[in-house]
């Protein structure tokens, strides 16, 4: 039962945002699982998940590992180290970098796994991001700064 609990759960957190133990309660329930809290709380822990930012303040649970940090640790090193300027313009981001540096930035971009983002294209110096909207637009160029500490 335990087994086939987790399995769901980690089928449940791939295909839905979840953002709480509730919500991952509600969708067990949903699947047939009746489960306390206090089960789901222990599942979470032995599955090693753990909650990431998919932008606009609201984070998800995934499966968590140390391989998935460093990296995520080393492509918010990159952007640090790369960009200099992030504007938004309907729903496109404008983010310049240093000479050379856009294709680097853009690929750790993409790597992070931002869902807002639509796609990206780089050039020399300067990354078109296209988002959903442009409220996403606006809202991740602010986040994007904010992460990066660029006024």
């Amino acid at each position: 039962m335990k087994q086939n609990r987790q399995s769901a759960i980690l089928d449940i957190i791939s295909k839905n945002t979840i953002e709480t133990q509730e919500q991952l309660i509600d969708k067990l329930n949903e699947e047939g699982y009746n489960v306390t809290q206090a089960t789901v709380s222990r599942d979470i822990r032995e599955l090693r998940l753990t909650k990431v930012s998919c932008g606009f303040g609201v984070y998800k649970y995934v499966v968590s590992n140390q391989e998935t940090h460093v990296h995520s640790v080393k492509y918010l090193n990159i952007l640090k180290e790369t960009i200099t300027n992030v504007e938004h313009a309907g729903n496109l981001v404008v983010v310049k970098t240093y000479g050379g540096m856009a294709q680097a930035a853009a690929a750790a971009l993409d790597s992070m796994g931002w869902t807002e983002i639509i796609g990206s294209i780089a050039g020399d110096d300067t990354i078109i991001l296209v988002l959903r909207s442009a409220d996403a637009s606006r809202t991740f160029s602010v986040e994007l700064s904010g992460l990066l500490s660029i006024k």
